[in-house]
């Protein structure tokens, strides 16, 4: 195969539409073979709280940086020295960034590193391969000044794709925790009006919604840890909505904080805010099925409305064409 073919329109609109038909069996075949990890995420997070209270004794014991470590597996020692030594941490991220990553249920010191090596790595790959298209398989004909801007603007796009993927698995772990929220509200009353404490009901109320919703299940187990050695309650409310950054969680946390801090009890608190979350929940619903009407007029004025109209005026225009 010479490098004209590689080069042609035909060559790479065969290449794209052998990515898309792997891509699709790899989307249809993916959700077959995935396994179940619900027992063995759950497991780890049992786990969480022995570690926690680990980190508050060595915490406790000495104020050197070794008690700040993270309970997660630490960055690899290359990664580690490269963001360090080119001082990516200070260039690239800042608090934000750290709480997005825990919003994505990426937590511990190792995720900072990996994203910021991310966000260096895939533009430099970019322009790279780049590079190697545009001067080995593109054209002489084209100018190599063209060449050289091209590869510039390919790889800058490599610097959004960490960002959003980022983005996209906080909004779907933020959708998967929205909707089992009023559920898992409902399941935290009926166990505190049945005379459990606040801990135990979240850790039963863990146990009960990881069929559901993993996320909100590995995050209560985690409050439920945070709950038994901080040394307020106000701390392990206000980590909670901040990991999730789910509205309905950020209200229920504020309402559990001040019938902590005046003395009212809690189960009227969780009562009003679960009516007020599944209220929240079918305003959503209802707005989702308000807005599909418009979400359909572009489709079908593009797709269904020519095969109709080519269905309807077919047999008319064959019969006008027999005739004359």
């Amino acid at each position: 195969m010479d490098l004209e073919t590689i080069a042609s329109a035909q060559f790479l609109a065969a290449f794209l539409a052998m990515i898309a038909v792997t891509g699709t069996i790899f989307s249809l075949v993916m959700p077959l073979l995935s396994r179940d990890t619900l027992k063995s995420r759950m497991k780890n997070v049992a786990l969480e709280r022995d570690k926690l209270r680990a980190k508050e004794r060595a915490r406790l014991q000495t104020s050197q940086g070794d008690a700040r470590m993270s309970l997660r597996n630490q960055p690899k020692a290359k990664m580690k020295n490269f963001v360090d030594r080119l001082n990516l941490k200070e260039m690239l991220a800042d608090d934000s960034t750290q709480d997005r990553l825990r919003m994505a249920g990426y937590r511990g010191s190792a995720p900072i590193y990996y994203f910021l090596t991310a966000r260096i790595a895939i533009p430099g790959g970019l322009f790279v391969f780049a590079l190697a298209y545009a001067f080995l398989l593109a054209p002489n004909t084209i100018p190599a000044f063209s060449k050289v801007l091209f590869c510039i603007v390919f790889s800058g796009l490599g610097a959004f794709f960490p960002n959003i993927y980022l983005k996209n698995q906080i909004d779907k772990r933020k959708l998967g925790i929205q909707r089992a929220w009023p559920d898992a509200l409902d399941l935290m009353l009926i166990c505190v009006e049945s005379g459990m404490s606040i801990e135990a009901a979240f850790q039963k109320v863990a146990e009960e919604i990881g069929a559901q919703s993993v996320e909100l299940a590995e995050e209560l187990s985690l409050t439920t840890a945070e709950l038994s050695y901080l040394s307020e309650r106000r701390m392990a409310y206000e980590n909670l909505a901040k990991r999730t950054g789910v509205d309905g969680v950020k209200n229920v946390m504020m309402a559990l904080i001040q019938a902590e801090r005046y003395g009212t009890p809690v189960g009227t608190a969780i009562r009003n805010m679960a009516d007020d979350t599944r209220a929240e929940r079918m305003q959503f619903a209802e707005q989702k099925a308000a807005s599909l009407p418009p979400k359909l007029t572009v489709p079908m004025i593009m797709f269904f409305l020519p095969v109709l109209f080519f269905v309807i005026l077919t047999p008319a225009v064959i019969q006008a064409m027999g005739a004359f």
